[in-house]
């Protein structure tokens, strides 16, 4: 029943959809849930690529049974509420849909879901231990989507004084920097493929396809740059 706990049927037609390629918020709609919902029970059971609807179901049942109160142990305390009044269902919404717009620009799947959780944490930072207790996943799954993040220059690494943990970071900096990155990537790219024109002969339809290639990542690399440097100048004069 929507609103209800989620059926064993409910999370086989989860498990459906995941094989299917559909985002959370496709599978809610199918099932009348909140997204939130499909999220939590995605990532407390094992991630999309590891989602089983029948160990899913074991699994919520034995919690369930775990967390009913006896008569020695009190009913758990009722969760804290947001700092800021935010309704925690529509910021895990927004999160998972965030999340979906990154992957759809080409992400992997979990490299999506950690920089949206970075996103969309105040402090703007985390651990990994903290990434894997909010994803519900295995810190090699945070480590390598972390590496990936890091390679992009999306994410940076730092240590607080005194601190034991590396923490992963979202500054002020950060898109700017991805937008230094990918565009030195292009200028590297573009000098490849005059060379490749040179190679295959400037007059030839390979070589004019490549050498067309090469002028126009050079000239989107120069805009990238003066436009990321423009709207950096921009909104560091705002913050003075």
């Amino acid at each position: 029943m929507p609103g209800g706990r989620l059926t064993q049927q409910d999370r086989r037609q989860i498990a459906a959809g995941l094989a299917d390629g559909l985002s959370y918020t496709e599978i809610a709609k199918r099932l009348e849930r909140p997204t939130s919902t499909i999220t939590r029970e995605v990532m407390r059971n094992g991630g999309p690529n590891d989602y089983r609807p029948d160990q899913a179901h074991r699994a919520t049942e034995r919690r369930a049974k775990r967390r009913r109160p006896t008569a020695q142990s009190p009913a758990a305390s009722p969760a804290q509420p947001d700092p800021y009044g935010r309704d925690p269902e529509a910021v895990q919404a927004f999160e998972t849909h965030l999340t979906d717009l990154f992957e759809g620009t080409g992400f992997p799947r979990m490299t999506a879901s950690v920089l949206a959780c970075l996103h969309t944490t105040d402090s703007g930072s985390l651990t990994a231990a903290e990434l894997t207790e909010r994803l519900k996943v295995s810190p090699a799954s945070v480590s390598k989507a972390v590496g990936y993040l890091e390679a992009q220059e999306l994410v940076r690494r730092r240590r607080d004084p005194g601190a034991r943990r590396d923490r992963y970071v979202i500054d002020e900096d950060v898109w700017f920097r991805a937008m230094i990155a990918s565009a030195r990537m292009n200028a590297t790219l573009a000098e490849a493929v005059h060379k490749g024109s040179g190679i295959l002969g400037p007059t030839t339809p390979a070589g004019e396809r490549l050498e067309d290639m090469g002028q126009f990542l050079e000239h989107m690399g120069r805009d990238l740059v003066r436009a990321a440097e423009h709207w950096r100048e921009v909104f560091s004069a705002r913050e003075a």
